[in-house]
């Protein structure tokens, strides 16, 4: 394992803290108190999982699996099919390795999520990371109906060391969108990130207006790989799962980016979102450095949420 994983590892596995609290701590108490396996077993396993975010989907899913394999397999002891209940959450999560070629095609990748959720800084850090891998990256500020992003996204482009194209404050998000596309053409440009205004309370205007950025971008720029990545705040648990189902609404999603997983205890969300919707998470943030925005792994997360060491 590299030293930025391990190091990312260590830092999930803290910033999982309360969630492990809240989930992991309730399930070892049900392993260590029974002393078989019967229907209050998986009654008091499904409450835990449920009160813990996971949702009631992928909780359904996670212990009908887990009854077939207690079957199969003869267990009777509760501690012996802990192992079970591990991978089961695991395979709840998986993401697919597709999930990241906008990194190694031309890609135009608008990201959009509410105000508050650390969309700017999202936008700042993915930007910073695929510089990093040696990708010619571009920002798009056409989130211009929020005074300060504008300024906090030149900041984020600044520390990344890559250019951005915005416009002025109030100005229309898509003729911010059509100058950075044909600025992303002309200078060959790998990545063209977009930051987009997060209103879903206005959720028809926004609809018109993804509906327009959408359609200069199959004019100017057919060619380009696409990608909707939708950022969440952790912290708000099914509020979160709830955002994903109306932004899946007005846009295509292809993918999530989870923050503030390091100051919540409803981490457990992360399952119950990718279940649910069948989106993959594909970011995580669990803190304020390009560093703390890593791809998500499920077998990482789930070990760092069960805390299983890694020692590789």
């Amino acid at each position: 394992m590299s030293e930025e994983k391990k190091g990312f590892f260590s830092r999930l596995k803290e910033g999982l803290t309360k969630t492990r609290n809240n989930i992991v701590h309730g399930i070892d108490s049900v392993f260590n108190g029974f002393s078989n396996i019967d229907e209050d077993f998986y009654e008091e396993l499904e409450e835990i999982l449920i009160m813990g975010d996971i949702g009631v989907q992928a909780t359904e899913a996670i212990l009908e699996r887990l009854r077939e394999q207690v079957k199969e397999n003869h267990i009777k002891e509760p501690a012996d099919c802990k192992s079970f209940l591990i991978q089961n959450i695991k395979e709840q999560m998986q993401v697919q390795e597709t999930a990241y070629a906008f990194e190694e095609r031309q890609s135009i990748v608008l990201v959009i999520g509410v105000n508050g959720v650390g969309k700017t800084t999202t936008v700042g850090k993915l930007a910073g990371k695929l510089k990093g891998q040696g990708r010619r990256v571009l920002i798009a500020a056409a989130d211009t109906f929020r005074a300060a992003a504008g300024e906090q996204l030149s900041e984020w482009a600044n520390r990344a060391g890559v250019d951005m194209i915005g416009g002025s404050e109030g100005s229309d998000p898509a003729s911010v969108v059509f100058d950075a596309v044909n600025a992303a053409k002309a200078r060959s440009i790998d990545v063209l990130l977009c930051d987009t205004a997060g209103r879903l309370h206005n959720k028809k205007n926004l609809m018109e207006e993804l509906k327009k950025i959408n359609r200069i971008i199959d004019r100017e720029f057919p060619d380009a790989h696409r990608e909707n990545l939708v950022v969440l705040d952790a912290t708000t648990g099914q509020n979160a799962l709830q955002q994903a189902k109306e932004f899946g609404e007005v846009a295509d999603l292809t993918g999530i980016i989870l923050t503030k997983m390091d100051g919540t205890a409803k981490g457990g969300i992360a399952v119950a979102i990718q279940s649910q919707l069948q989106i993959p998470v594909k970011y995580i943030g669990v803190g304020e450095t390009i560093e703390d925005l890593q791809k998500f792994d499920a077998d990482q997360f789930v070990d760092a949420l069960f805390a299983v060491d890694h020692n590789d």
